[in-house]
């Protein structure tokens, strides 16, 4: 496999999902974590629940919705003016401090990078620019415009068609395990950065590299890109 194009995810991968805790935690004491981690994966069902019934909906309202329900569950008085807050966080997320570098690195080797994203355009380019990664990334690809979420083909097929590359060419990075296996079906050439050393899915698919941080990219590049 000779690694061309490298496609990465944004949320969870790029941007920190669970640095919310801390505002979560300033407006609802004691609750951050709980917050952020419930928060996450019913955004992520919703995701799926929408693409599998054909009821597309933006990703930034779907993180609201999410945003919501999750309150809701928690038995948290969520006001508007907290809404507006943790919102606004959203739109700039954390970045993982060893990102940047890396991918000035991967570009200064000739690279191609794109995001690939559920997020809709402004939500990627705001996190992109409070990481101040502007100029890293030749695109910024969100499913937006298959108005279909990961895992559809119709998603993954965005890269392929902006680089004119087959997937096995291109590198799709994820920390979303579940993501990089079901990208690894669609066929590309896969990295799941598991930061938090959990087991793989079992979904009978592995990727083909993993790691702990995006540093761990680098050395994969290195040893897969000549084929």
């Amino acid at each position: 496999m000779t690694i061309q194009a490298i496609a990465f995810d944004a949320y969870g991968t790029l941007f920190d999902v669970y640095s919310i805790r801390e505002l979560g935690d300033k407006l609802f004491p004691g609750s951050g974590v709980e917050l952020a981690g419930l928060w996450r994966d019913k955004q992520i069902e919703y995701t799926h629940l929408r693409t599998l019934c054909s009821m597309y909906k933006p990703f930034w309202e779907i993180t609201q919705d999410a945003l919501v329900f999750s309150c809701k569950k928690l038995g948290l008085n969520l006001t508007l003016e907290a809404q507006n807050a943790l919102m606004g966080q959203y739109a700039r997320l954390q970045a993982f401090p060893e990102n940047l570098a890396v991918l000035q690195e991967l570009a200064k080797q000739g690279l191609k990078l794109s995001i690939l994203s559920n997020g809709n355009a402004h939500m990627l380019q705001s996190a992109v620019e409070s990481a101040n990664m502007q100029g890293v990334f030749q695109h910024l690809l969100s499913v937006d415009v298959v108005r279909k979420f990961k895992t559809a083909p119709e998603a993954y097929q965005m890269a392929p068609d902006v680089f004119s590359l087959p997937a096995k060419n291109i590198l799709f990075v994820s920390s979303n395990c579940w993501d990089a296996c079901c990208a690894t079906w669609f066929g590309y050439t896969t990295f799941w950065v598991n930061r938090q050393a959990a087991p793989r899915e079992e979904l009978g698919v592995t990727p083909h590299g993993e790691g702990r941080t995006l540093r761990d990219v680098l050395e994969f590049v290195e040893q897969h890109r000549n084929g």
